[in-house]
């Protein structure tokens, strides 16, 4: 059964200064969005009793409401309507869920959203440009974040959905409703020397790694020879790609842990463990 919420666009005018100018910063209208899509989203995210939800433009706290109510999360709103804060405080109250659910008058480019492991929005498309280095730089890897309508240009979505929906129709005109998730990736950007099964390699390879938000490019030294990273990829902390070693392929799998990498690499029927640190 869809659940009769709905996601709330950013309110008004935002108080604030993006990066180091003082402009204030238009986040869009308070617009109400179809019924469906708050749990649509929330469920697209797996968002569960051990997740923190903060919605950046929350109205009158309905998605951080139903992450409380309807899948057991914590998390605030923040808003810088009053009315519509103290109108999402009093509904947590009443559905018996203030001590899970709160929300604050606060700029959302100065709120610290480092607790997060779920971000939602649904704010004008330059301001969801204007937050990606915020999501990048203080958001922890494998956060998920889910955006309604507007892409962050850039990133490559973990998955994407889309609604046609008849009551959206009178929010923006057409049926469509855009749904992104997006997962926070760690960061592999640099040199490493990797220690790799000594079948493989009995010396240490050099990786150099190239990375755009999720993409990841580079190559490998091994015995003297360039090799592409092929297929290379960034999950949250999981990294994924693949080596041509002696002409046959091997799979990389890796969780990148601050500046160190532990994973397995697999291929010709033989598993080993493989590890990585920051080369000198």
């Amino acid at each position: 059964m869809r659940h009769a919420l709905s996601l709330l666009a950013s309110a008004c005018v935002i108080l604030a200064a993006h990066a180091q100018d003082k402009v204030p910063v238009n986040a869009g209208p308070y617009v109400p969005s179809p019924t469906s899509v708050v749990a649509d989203m929330l469920t697209l995210a797996a968002v569960g009793p051990k997740d923190f939800v903060i919605d950046l433009g929350s109205g009158d706290g309905r998605i951080v409401l139903t992450a409380a109510k309807v899948f057991g999360a914590r998390g605030f709103g923040v808003d810088i309507n009053p009315a519509l804060v103290k109108e999402a405080n009093e509904a947590a109250r009443l559905q018996g869920v203030a001590d899970r659910a709160n929300f604050t008058i606060q700029d959302l480019f100065k709120t610290d959203i480092s607790k997060a492991t779920v971000v939602t929005m649904y704010l004008l498309p330059n301001t969801v440009i204007m937050l990606k280095d915020k999501l990048l730089n203080e958001l922890n890897p494998g956060t998920r974040i889910l955006s309604h309508d507007y892409p962050l240009t850039g990133w490559q979505p973990e998955q994407y959905r889309q609604f046609d929906l008849e009551d959206k129709v009178a929010i923006s005109g057409v049926t469509t409703t855009l749904i992104y998730l997006y997962v926070v990736p760690a960061k592999a950007d640099g040199a490493w020397s990797a220690k790799l099964p000594a079948n493989l390699s009995k010396e240490p390879v050099r990786l150099d790694l190239k990375q755009q938000i999720t993409r990841i490019s580079g190559s490998a030294r091994v015995g003297g020879k360039e090799l592409p990273v092929e297929e290379a990829r960034m999950r949250g902390e999981r990294l994924t790609f693949k080596l041509a070693l002696g002409g046959r392929p091997y799979d990389f799998t890796g969780t990148v842990k601050g500046r160190a990498i532990e994973g397995s690499v697999e291929g010709g029927g033989t598993k080993g463990a493989w590890s990585a640190a920051p080369a000198k």
